[in-house]
């Protein structure tokens, strides 16, 4: 007779999993998924042209910092134990041709300055706040379609000034085709052959950035006929984009891959994470930690267990890096979430 049917005529606990999940300390030395707050890296903004520091809508203890505090700040979360941080500089000027990347470069070598090796510093490449109409890149005389090569030849120019102010890593979000290659071939003809390359090369056209733009200033706006990034960044119904993106991007020099939004799209990371043997970062998106603070908020939610359990799930899915909001309070979510 089966064990399955001779299981009918005893205790069903005696062929269970139950006995495993019986202490916290079994629980514990059990677990196949292990969080570390070497994992996790913390957005940054720096806004040119405002007197102080402003707090971010939905985010809660993340803020627009100005040149100075922003120091301060940084000083703080390596104090938390934070040591990987990514940069969006938010400069006052906007053309829609960018050709100076001042405002965010000056910030990169300030930090680098006062911090050297003490942490790494990815840095944001893109156009969307340095633009007056919020698109990732150069439009059309029409304004109804991004010019790919334009676009790609600026963003080459922004990775190459962030390398020179000391930047470790350059992310491009912009999702212009060819960009990596490009990016890649400038930085090492002008001796930054050292300098990583993260891709966002699985960037969603997502519902949850609302926050996000609101601390960068990068929400599409004007009139144009142009009113979204549809045209650039993928399709959530189409997956397969997502594969053959990320593909493109391995072959072209990117060092590290990246899912964003995180958890909308486990099952992308998941897929991805197998198929190319890269390391994955995922974006826990700006919507994405709000909802979770929000609902904390109203009290529908434990909010430090629940932050833990969504980068548990990250992990689980594939990713060795998490980019999110919370990484300067990682301590406090693991103390809380260890305890209930």
């Amino acid at each position: 007779m089966s064990q399955s049917v001779n299981c009918c005529n005893q205790d069903l606990g005696a062929l269970g999993y139950r006995r495993l999940r019986q202490s916290k300390i079994i629980r514990d030395s059990v677990k196949q998924v292990r969080l570390s707050k070497s994992q996790l890296m913390q957005p940054l903004f720096v806004v040119e042209g405002i007197a102080q520091k402003e707090v971010i809508p939905g985010l809660t203890g993340v803020y627009r910092d100005t040149m100075k505090t922003i120091l301060t700040q940084i000083e703080s979360d390596l104090k938390a134990g934070v040591k990987q941080f990514l940069l969006f500089g938010v400069p006052k000027g906007r053309n829609k041709n960018p050709k100076s990347f001042d405002f965010t470069a000056s910030a990169i070598a300030a930090i680098k300055k006062k911090f050297g090796d003490r942490l790494f510093l990815a840095v944001d490449v893109c156009l969307c706040s340095s633009t007056p109409h919020g698109h990732c890149g150069i439009l059309n005389a029409e304004g109804d379609h991004v010019l790919n090569s334009q676009t790609v030849e600026a963003l080459s120019a922004a990775a190459l000034a962030y390398a020179k102010a000391g930047a470790d890593c350059v992310a491009p979000s912009d999702m212009m085709d060819g960009r990596i290659a490009a990016i890649r071939t400038t930085l090492d003809e002008n001796g930054f052959d050292r300098t990583l390359l993260m891709s966002y090369s699985a960037k969603f056209h997502s519902k949850f950035y609302g926050p996000f733009r609101v601390a960068a200033d990068s929400a599409p706006k004007g009139e144009l006929k142009l009113k979204d990034r549809a045209t650039y960044q993928i399709d959530p119904a189409r997956p397969n984009d997502a594969l053959l993106c990320s593909e493109r991007d391995d072959l072209e020099g990117a060092d590290i891959l990246m899912v964003k939004p995180g958890m909308p799209y486990l099952d992308i990371l998941a897929d991805l994470s197998k198929k190319i043997l890269k390391p994955w970062a995922v974006y826990e998106v700006s919507g994405e930690f709000a909802a979770i603070e929000l609902m904390a908020q109203n009290g529908l939610i434990q909010k430090e267990a629940a932050h833990v359990e969504a980068w548990t799930a990250f992990v689980r899915a594939g990713a060795s890096i998490i980019i999110t909001y919370g990484a300067r309070y990682a301590d406090e979510y693991f103390k809380v979430a260890d305890s209930i």
